[in-house]
C-alpha cells in the first residue's frame, strides 16, 4: 500500500481536508465537483504517501486518526500557503493566476456579473473561472469551507477574523405598491398596513432582516405569500395583490415590473444593508481589492446611476462605499 516516493499532492491535501470537515466522502465529492471514487482514490494514495491510515471511512461522520487529526490542522495552512503562492506569482496584473472560484448573490447575475466576467477573462487570460450564485448565507458558507477564493454578498453581521472585507455598495429597503394604490402624500404606514404584504421568504438572509426590523417596529402585517422570487413578488404587486419590501438591488433584477409599480420610501423606521466583497486575508494577495475596484464603476453605472434617476429621493441612501 505504501507509495515508496512518499509524494503528496495538493489535490490530496484539498481532498482530505474536506472530507474530513464533511464528514463523508460523498458530500466531499459534492463540494469539490469530483466523483466518491475520485475522492476515494485520492484519500487512499495520501494514505500510502504518508504511510499511516488518517481516517476510518467506514464510520459515519468519517473518524479521524491521530495522524489524521495531526494533518487537518496543518492542511488548512497549506492550502492558503499555496493560494498565497499562486497569487504572489501571479503579481500585479494577476496574469498568472490560472483558477479563481467567485460566488456572487444572484441580485448581480444579470448586468453586473456578466460585465465584470468579461472584464477579468480579459486580463486573467489564462484563468479557468467557476462561479457559483445563490444566497448571501449559502456563498459565505462556501467561502468558511473554502469551497470558493471570493465571494459578493450581503454582509451577515461581524466579519469572522479571517476574512478580509471590501465594502461595495450600501442600499436601502423600500416599498413597491401596486400603481395607485396608495397616497403617498398622505399617512403611507396607516395605508399600508391596510393591504396585505408579500413577503420575501425568511429561508433567506434578506427576508428574515425584513421579518426582524417590522418585529421591531411592533407591526404586525397580514400576508398571503412567502416567496423566493423577486419577479414572482413584482408580478403580484403589478396585479395588485398587496405590495413589498425590497432593495433597489432586487428591483433593478426584477426591471420588467418596475413600471407597474409605485416605488416609496419605507414609512417606518429606515432600513438598509451592505453589499461586500469578502475573501479569505492574505491569501490571494492585492485580487480582492483589485476585483472590488473593478466592481465599484459597474455598479454604480447598473445601478446606482439608473435607480436614482428613476428615483431621485434615493440619491442620500444608495451609494458607493
Amino acid at each position: 500500500m505504501t507509495d515508496k516516493t512518499g509524494r503528496i499532492t495538493l489535490w490530496q491535501v484539498e481532498v482530505f481536508l474536506a472530507t474530513a470537515e464533511e464528514g463523508a466522502v460523498s458530500a466531499a465529492a459534492r463540494r469539490l465537483g469530483a466523483s466518491a471514487s475520485a475522492v476515494s482514490q485520492q484519500l487512499t494514495a495520501l494514505e500510502g504517501a504518508m504511510g499511516v491510515p488518517l481516517m476510518d471511512r467506514s464510520t459515519r461522520p468519517v473518524a479521524l486518526t491521530p495522524a489524521g487529526e495531526a494533518l487537518k490542522r496543518r492542511a488548512q495552512n497549506i492550502l492558503n500557503e499555496a493560494a498565497a503562492a499562486r497569487a504572489e506569482i501571479a503579481g500585479g496584473d494577476m496574469a498568472a493566476l490560472t483558477s479563481l472560484r467567485l460566488g456572487m448573490i444572484e441580485d448581480f447575475d444579470a448586468d453586473v456579473t456578466p460585465r465584470l466576467l468579461s472584464s477579468m477573462a480579459g486580463e486573467l487570460a489564462a484563468c479557468q473561472f467557476l462561479l457559483e450564485t445563490g444566497a448571501s448565507h449559502h456563498l459565505f458558507d462556501l467561502l468558511d469551507t473554502r469551497t470558493l477564493d471570493v465571494v459578493v454578498a450581503a454582509d451577515i453581521g461581524a466579519a469572522a477574523e479571517w476574512m478580509e472585507v471590501h465594502p461595495l455598495l450600501t442600499e436601502p429597503f423600500v416599498v413597491a405598491a401596486p400603481p395607485g394604490a396608495v397616497d403617498p402624500a398622505a399617512d403611507l404606514a396607516a395605508q399600508l398596513q391596510k393591504l396585505p404584504l408579500i413577503q420575501y421568504t425568511q429561508r433567506h438572509l434578506m427576508g428574515r432582516t425584513i421579518a426582524d426590523h417590522l418585529a421591531r417596529q411592533n407591526l404586525r402585517l397580514s400576508h398571503r405569500f412567502e416567496l423566493d422570487s423577486y419577479h414572482a413578488i413584482m408580478a403580484l404587486v403589478a396585479e395588485g395583490a398587496g405590495w413589498t419590501i425590497l432593495t433597489p438591488l432586487a428591483l433593478a433584477r426584477a426591471h420588467r415590473f418596475q413600471q407597474s409599480a409605485d416605488i416609496l420610501p419605507l414609512p417606518f423606521a429606515p432600513l438598509s444593508r451592505t453589499i461586500s466583497l469578502n475573501a479569505r486575508a492574505g491569501v490571494l494577495s492585492t485580487m480582492p481589492a483589485r476585483m472590488a475596484a473593478k466592481l465599484r464603476p459597474l455598479i454604480d453605472e447598473l445601478v446606482v446611476t439608473p435607480s436614482v434617476a428613476r428615483h431621485p429621493w434615493l440619491k442620500d441612501d444608495l451609494k458607493l462605499l
